[in-house]
């Protein structure tokens, strides 16, 4: 299972009837697992954090966005934290399984559900932006919901949201929405009280804002009696846990003061800690793969996944089955043209095609989402098709109710497979793509994707037609048909174009 993390923050921390409201709207969402709702009464705040597979991600972080706008009038809402909406800030954060362009990609659909079916203004920020001045949720966040309700109005350009309307909801303001690497909480004391003016100048010295490390915030702080230097590492990936460790203590010693200790607050992905292991015993050529318990999750997650998907395949029940499987391969095929774009994009040789690429491999991962909803959505499709025929056929009243259920379920045992050649058409055109632009070095795994998502999309074109030709009136699915066999022309000339690529660059 492909899960992210969702961590939303809502204007509201003092009233507990409205704070449950909006987590259980989350929590409806099936597949969803809320980890912790914590609120602050003097921010007047709260912080929501769930995972949840991929494919619901965007409806359970719009089920709280909706619920709050439904519940907060920012125009009654006062408290010490910075607040541009009443559902403030939603950023998504990849776990193990899912990457941050599938966190981009969610960011962007969120969005644009929200902007038009809310009518909130979205602002995408962190990796999620659309421009550098975006990066930062302060900069976003500046001026907060009056401030930035005054610009809108005024038709400010830096004011134009992403999605959405031009101005701000009049009681729900507007949302920063976004994608972000997993932040961590992380302090380090230095002894008695006595050494907070030095906590204060280490902090300085550390924060990015002052010059130090860009991806980390701080502060001096008084904390039970002890100087702390609170920090939040905003990218561990970028500046680990070990770094700001080892920066703390050196200003720290230049003061004439040792750490004596420090703490992680909340949770910390356990990669963190392995780097910060290694470093500390000078661990050589260190992998995660190393690990244990690294090797036995993967082999049961694998056996839960992919191997448990090809036995529930073999087995004698007719679900999942071919439509499902065309599907899995299409998701596949989409795997590989995103591995492409990844490969080529960033490199000094093909900066020509860079930014192509970058988009290339968003779209890529949005068709390996929407495939992989395919393979449950064709299974249950096929459900629906048993339950009508086994439904009553007598006495005439019923028959009659019994083929017009079977026809609509055919219907849409028939648009399900047509969903899936339609996405299956993009990921050859994206894989001839790739075969043509993308890194040399991976033009082989190129045509791989697109062979695979022609085979993909024939596979959803046969389901197509064997559902149309179980209708008593196959006009109704006529159209269907026409259109499944224009996505499998097409399919065909990207594959021809990607093959010739391949072709030509391994000889």
């Amino acid at each position: 299972m492909r899960l992210v993390e969702c961590v939303p923050n809502f204007s509201e921390g003092r009233r507990p009837e409205i704070v449950t409201a909006i987590r259980d709207a989350i929590a409806a969402v099936d597949g969803v697992a809320v980890l912790d709702v914590s609120s602050d009464q003097s921010h007047n705040r709260t912080v929501v954090t769930f995972v949840v597979p991929v494919e619901r991600a965007v409806d359970a972080a719009f089920a709280g966005i909706h619920a709050a706008r439904e519940r907060i009038d920012l125009n009654k809402h006062s408290g010490e934290h910075p607040r541009m909406g009443a559902a403030d800030v939603v950023p998504f954060i990849p776990l193990e399984g899912t990457t941050m362009d599938d966190c981009i990609v969610l960011a962007r659909t969120l969005g644009e559900r929200v902007g038009k079916e809310l009518g909130i203004p979205v602002f995408l920020y962190e990796r999620a932006a659309t421009s550098p001045a975006r990066e930062n949720l302060a900069d976003v966040r500046r001026g907060e919901f009056e401030g930035i309700r005054d610009e809108m109005a005024a038709g400010a350009a830096h004011r134009k949201p992403d999605f959405g309307p031009g101005r701000v909801h009049a009681t729900a303001g507007a949302v920063a929405i976004g994608a972000r690497p997993f932040l961590v909480a992380y302090n380090v004391y230095l002894g008695p009280v006595e050494n907070l003016p030095v906590a204060k100048a280490v902090a300085k010295a550390v924060r990015g804002s002052s010059g130090g490390l860009r991806y980390v915030k701080g502060l001096g702080l008084e904390v039970d009696g002890q100087a702390q230097v609170s920090m939040n590492l905003v990218d561990t990936e970028k500046t680990p846990i070990y770094r700001a460790y080892e920066m703390v203590k050196r200003e720290a010693e230049a003061h004439g003061v040792s750490p004596t200790w420090s703490e992680i607050v909340g949770v910390v992905p356990e990669r963190a800690l392995f780097e910060t292991a290694a470093r500390h015993i000078q661990l050589r050529d260190f992998k995660p793969e190393m690990v244990l318990e690294q090797k036995v999750r993967a082999a049961v997650q694998g056996g839960e996944s992919l191997s448990g998907f090809v036995a529930s395949v073999a087995s004698s029940s007719p679900t999942p089955g071919g439509g499902s499987v065309s599907a899995h391969a299409g998701a596949l095929a989409a795997a590989l043209a995103q591995m492409v774009a990844g490969l080529t994009a960033g490199r000094k040789k093909y900066v020509a095609v860079d930014a192509e690429m970058r988009e290339l491999g968003l779209e890529a991962a949005k068709l390996v989402n929407t495939l992989t909803t395919l393979v449950t959505r064709d299974a249950d499709s096929y459900g629906a098709v048993s339950a009508a025929y086994k439904l009553p056929s007598e006495p005439a009243e019923a028959l009659a109710k019994r083929k017009a259920a079977i026809t609509d379920a055919l219907l849409g045992a028939s648009e399900v497979p047509l969903e899936t050649a339609r996405a299956c058409a993009r990921v050859a055109e994206l894989a001839a793509t790739c075969a043509t632009k993308g890194n040399t070095n991976a033009v082989s795994d190129a045509g791989v994707a697109a062979l695979l998502a022609e085979a993909a999309c024939r596979g959803a074109v046969y389901n197509v037609r064997i559902n149309v030709a179980s209708l008593e009136d196959k006009s109704r699915g006529a159209g269907l048909i026409e259109e499944a066999r224009q996505l499998l022309a097409k399919t065909r000339t990207s594959v021809e174009r990607a093959t010739a690529a391949v072709d030509a660059a391994i000889g």
